[in-house]
């Protein structure tokens, strides 16, 4: 599957910060690195471990912490939970649960990632 890799600014209560993002239609969750939360976000623990994996090949994964985030994509204010993952290789992963609830759209021709305003004017209501 294609990917979009792209920097976003993400939004906690104690500061913004410039991270790597993949846009992965392929993936079922969106992760973040537990590194890149050092002193921006408070983690919640989850009240049930999750065993993830990122492919049929690689060894499942202990999640045991979860963040929820606001970032911008083209200047449009989003926010979503994050599964914390030790060692990912990107700063963060959006996999296809945030594509959805924001309707991301991927154009993979342009390397492109568009949102629509009306959805996001939602979260004002």
């Amino acid at each position: 599957m294609p990917v979009i890799k792209s920097p976003l600014l993400f939004e906690s209560a104690n500061g913004c910060k410039n991270m790597n993002v993949i846009f992965d239609s392929s993936v079922n969750i969106s992760c973040i690195n537990a590194i890149q939360l050092t002193d921006f976000a408070e983690i919640q623990q989850l009240g049930r471990f999750r065993n993830i994996s990122f492919s049929a090949d690689s060894k499942p994964i202990v999640v045991k912490h979860v963040v929820c985030l606001d970032f911008f994509i083209n200047g449009i204010l989003l926010s979503d939970e994050f599964f914390v993952v030790s060692h990912l290789y990107i700063d963060a992963i959006i996999g296809m649960p945030t594509i959805r609830k924001w309707r991301i759209k991927l154009n993979f021709e342009e390397n492109k990632v568009e949102v629509d305003t009306k959805v996001a004017k939602l979260q004002l209501i």
